[in-house]
């Protein structure tokens, strides 16, 4: 998602770290219930719990967290979670994919419709905009990984797809069947990742001036806010003038 890192390192400095973090720790912990609820409580026996729970290290959620979620997905008569996608266009016909996790179908697709329209955007059907993006695995290492060459070496080895390498550190992406089996034969060549996880990549991107980038943000936030979505992904593409722009706002 194109100038994503970017834009949530504005909303952090915007003072909106705690309100985030606690949001943050709640979806990573309903991930991994539902992630053991579907599958084995071992982390080793499920790859999608295995990268859930490494997303969750990732973002510094504590040991005791993770357990009891693990904990809560073996208990008799918990919630049952419905994985459900949202694809719509937000302002200046950016597309954008919502992700979410609800024990209510009618209260979140309600939400999320509403929140579209009063934000500039609007609701599609499924698959309406899903065709510019494509399902792929993303790991990221750090820069104290190697160098490019090592680095690109060892993607090839594990049978990555793509590397991009910056001053930041390496996203090494694959096919989205082949995550858990490309993460596992990174980390015994460069230790553990940051994180791993799926993602969905714009195959094409819309550029957003100013006034756009603010209104998509705003649509962002408010869809993240609510407890019910996981993450949102958004074709969108900013200059580094307009991301000065926003940063100054």
């Amino acid at each position: 998602m194109a100038g994503h890192s970017k834009w949530a390192n504005i909303q952090h400095r915007k003072g909106r770290q705690d309100k985030l973090r606690s949001k943050l720790f709640s979806k990573l912990a309903k991930e991994i219930t539902v992630a053991a609820k579907m599958g084995d409580p071992d982390p080793d026996k499920n790859p999608r719990l295995r990268l859930a729970v490494k997303e969750a290290k990732s973002q510094s959620v504590p040991k005791d967290v993770i357990q009891r979620a693990i904990d809560k997905s073996q208990a008799a008569g918990g919630e049952d979670f419905e994985e459900i996608r949202y694809e719509g266009y937000g302002p200046g016909g950016v597309a954008v994919i919502v992700e979410a996790m609800t024990d209510n179908r009618n209260r979140t697709a309600s939400t999320v419709r509403s929140t579209f329209s009063k934000h500039g955007g609007n609701l599609g059907e499924t698959g309406s905009v899903g065709f510019m993006f494509e399902r792929k695995g993303e790991i990221v290492y750090g820069p104290d990984a190697g160098d490019e060459d090592a680095v690109m070496e060892a993607a090839i080895e594990a049978g990555a797809e793509n590397v991009e390498s910056s001053e930041d550190g390496h996203v090494i992406t694959c096919a989205d069947t082949d995550l858990n089996e490309v993460s596992t034969a990174l980390e015994a060549t460069l230790g553990e990742s940051e994180t791993a996880k799926l993602i969905w990549a714009p195959t094409t991107t819309t550029e957003l001036d100013f006034d756009g980038a603010q209104k998509l943000m705003k649509l962002i936030e408010v869809l993240e806010d609510d407890d019910d979505i996981q993450r949102v992904t958004a074709n969108f593409e900013i200059s580094d003038a307009v991301m000065a722009e926003l940063e100054s706002a």
